[in-house]
């Protein structure tokens, strides 16, 4: 099994649905599903890792509350160290209310929270160094791991040859790209959906603004494209379109964070780029099947058979990946 570290904002999401309006007044509405999961960039993609069968370590700033207890539990269910996670004194967990409307899309109300304290003497670098990849989600939510001790913290990861794979949690903005800036060329693999990637640069060719970023020392862009699936931009070719798969649309919610999971997982099976994304879109597609971050994924299989389905080609290809890790690891 691969070690992967994440780092970054865990929330705990209360969802419901369907919500078409918010009653005024003292009004009621009887909804079909009301949920709490782990979300986040961080905590949703820890989530989706560990279902794909990778040992998971979670580092992130979480309140002193009960929202912070149930978002421990939550994760040790799924199989996920949370070591890592340091409690804030007198502060409150990340959290979301998500109403989630009949088309999947979602509003959100938002507390912050402490996911803004978090800083590099709170994260075990042997850890990170002992991973097989690290993801750092929504950096932008920590920008105390962007001062010089966090970049050299990365810059040691980075050092040791483990891969870098980076989201963002909030919307893209032009001075985000400037506060990230000392991150960048730490990166293997930027992955933004394409409405934050536009914010991001401020252009709205989506492959010219992966190429931006390409140029601020990005290794890679993988940028989510939602119905279309996601599109590859690299230095040494023509970008590639990798499709989405077929899929009832309930809760977009942790699409990203799913589609992130999915691709980490390809690549240190040793798949490619091209087909890892497409593990990353299958992802996506069974969780945007249920509510929350964490419906759709029962685990890697469950992943294949939904590929196989849809590109038999593609389903043998990264079957076989599958079959050569499990036996190297048996054998190990």
């Amino acid at each position: 099994m691969s070690a992967v570290a994440v780092v970054g904002p865990h929330l705990v999401d209360i969802l419901g649905r369907p919500v078409s309006e918010i009653p005024a007044g003292q009004g009621s509405v009887v909804l079909d599903e009301i949920r709490v999961t782990v979300a986040g960039t961080g905590g949703g993609a820890a989530v989706d890792l560990a279902k794909l069968g990778a040992t998971v370590t979670s580092f992130a700033a979480i309140g002193d509350d009960l929202l912070g207890r149930l978002l421990v539990t939550q994760l040790q269910e799924h199989g996920v160290d949370t070591a890592g996670l340091v409690t804030k004194h007198g502060q409150k967990t990340a959290s979301t209310i998500l109403p989630i409307r009949p088309n999947g899309e979602r509003p959100a109300l938002h507390v912050p929270g402490a996911m803004a304290s978090l800083q590099a003497g709170d994260v075990h670098v042997a850890t990170l160094l002992a991973a097989d990849a690290v993801l750092f989600g929504g950096p932008e939510t920590t920008p105390r791991l962007l001062d010089s001790e966090g970049i050299d913290l990365f810059g040691a990861v980075r050092a040791a040859g483990i891969p870098i794979f980076v989201d963002l949690l909030y919307p893209g903005r032009p001075e985000t790209l400037e506060l990230l800036a000392p991150l960048l060329p730490l990166v293997d693999w930027f992955m933004p959906n394409d409405q934050q990637l536009r914010g991001l640069t401020g252009v709205d060719d989506v492959v010219e603004a992966a190429r931006l970023l390409l140029g601020r020392g990005v290794g890679a862009v993988a940028v989510t494209v939602g119905e279309h699936g996601a599109l590859l931009v690299r230095p040494d070719g023509d970008p590639v379109s990798v499709p989405a798969l077929p899929t009832t649309v309930v809760d977009t919610t942790g699409c990203g964070d799913s589609f992130n999971a999915g691709m980490i997982t390809g690549l240190l099976l040793g798949c490619t780029a091209e087909d890892a994304a497409l593990i990353g879109c299958a992802c996506g597609a069974l969780v945007a099947s249920g509510l929350g971050s964490d419906a759709g994924i029962q685990d890697l299989g469950g992943v294949l058979t939904l590929i196989s389905e849809s590109d038999p080609e593609a389903g043998r290809r990264i079957g076989g990946h599958v079959a050569a890790h499990t036996a190297t690891a048996l054998d190990a």
